[in-house]
């Protein structure tokens, strides 16, 4: 009787849990965007990457390095730096080392020190900003600048910040389209006044209608330039004025670069493209560790099905998957989505939970997804 208890139990444990991870996982609108004047570490590295071969191909050492860690689905979501219970925190909450990413392991290729590409500015001077608005949302937005003296040699560390923004901007107006790199928040400013040569500008866009914030790294130099960028695609010749580019390709179609020297005109991606899958492990334990997978439709169509997959670290095997459908060939892992939860909408997301034992670490591996 008490065995039966017991499974009886259990049963309405497990039961109660998937109810409750279904009515949470119906998708909640999520900001995406990151900063395109002067451009951060994501956006540019994506604009470098594209390729006429469909793939994500770098030529910039640093964005290639960051490509190597992160994998290139960084780059297709180069606007989605974010932690979701950022509520604006910065010191105390980003580790030193890990601004550049915001804590987000899915970027941590980006917390890496190299030749970023580069955008020439001028202290002191006026300058026109623009920050990505992916997906719309209401907030402010917070700039800050290396110190001087600070080490461009190691990862960028809050000391190395000066204390407060150089400039703080209230809930700026949209412009152009939403859902496409058109669609900016602008704003004008004065930039830093007496600094000279390789500096970070910082940049935390705090949501004013949720918890969600996005951080990012732009590399800049104060040379008496006027926002030319170098290092995308650089053949080596004088810094030029890149042009603004529109919407970015499917991660299997991208636009061809027309010129060697100015990014090109990329088109919007199709809901396939537009994917994004984060993994999250969420408690551990000797011999295992549960995670949640959250996947993200950053498209302006709805999804009708979604899939996610990745490889697991050596000694690692799923023991079990909660909505979705797993299916496993050695360390090669899919799950699709489960009957109830195969929609998402535009800009919305779901999630998956899972079991897996370990006989080593507890690495979390880097997913990706297709919607349909």
């Amino acid at each position: 009787m008490t065995r039966r208890r017991s499974t009886i139990l259990a049963a309405v444990t497990v039961l109660l849990a998937s109810l409750t991870a279904i009515l949470l996982n119906t998708g909640t609108a999520d900001a995406h965007g990151a900063m395109m004047k002067p451009g951060s570490r994501t956006f540019l590295c994506w604009q470098d990457g594209l390729s006429s071969t469909g793939e994500i191909k770098p030529q910039n050492p640093a964005c290639a390095a960051a490509v190597g860690v992160s994998g290139a689905n960084s780059l297709y979501n180069w606007f989605s730096v974010l932690r979701s219970d950022g509520a604006g925190r910065t010191r105390g909450f980003i580790p030193d080392g890990k601004l550049c990413s915001g804590g987000n392991a899915n970027f941590a290729g980006f917390d890496g020190v190299g030749s970023w590409p580069l955008t020439h500015l001028s202290a002191g001077a006026q300058f026109d900003f623009s920050y990505n608005a992916w997906a719309a949302h209401p907030g402010w937005f917070y700039t800050y600048v290396t110190k001087d003296g600070w080490n461009p040699n190691q990862p960028l560390t809050w000391d190395s910040l000066e204390d407060q923004p150089f400039l703080t901007i209230d809930h700026p107006p949209v412009t152009g389209s939403v859902g496409t790199v058109e669609g900016q928040y602008k704003w004008s400013g004065a930039l830093p006044s007496n600094k000279s040569g390789r500096h970070i500008i910082y940049s935390v866009w705090k949501r004013s209608d949720s918890a969600e914030t996005f951080y990012g790294c732009s590399d800049v130099t104060f040379d008496g330039g006027h926002g030319e960028v170098t290092g995308v695609k650089d053949t080596g010749t004088n810094p030029t004025t890149p042009t603004t580019p529109t919407t970015p390709t499917t991660p299997t179609t991208p636009t061809t670069p027309t010129t060697p020297t100015t990014p090109t005109t990329p088109t919007t991606p199709t809901p396939s493209g537009s994917c994004m899958a984060m993994y999250e492990i969420t408690n551990t334990w000797s011999g295992g560790y549960q995670a949640t997978v959250t996947v993200m439709n950053h498209g302006t169509a709805a999804y009708t099905g979604w899939q996610a997959g990745w490889t697991l670290p050596t000694g690692q095997t799923v023991a079990s998957v909660w909505n979705g459908t797993l299916n496993q060939s050695g360390s090669t892992v899919t799950v699709r989505n489960a009957e109830w939860n195969g929609r998402v909408a535009a800009d919305g997301t779901t999630t998956f939970g899972l079991v897996v034992n370990t006989t080593g670490g507890n690495a979390a591996p880097s997913p990706t997804c297709q919607g349909t």
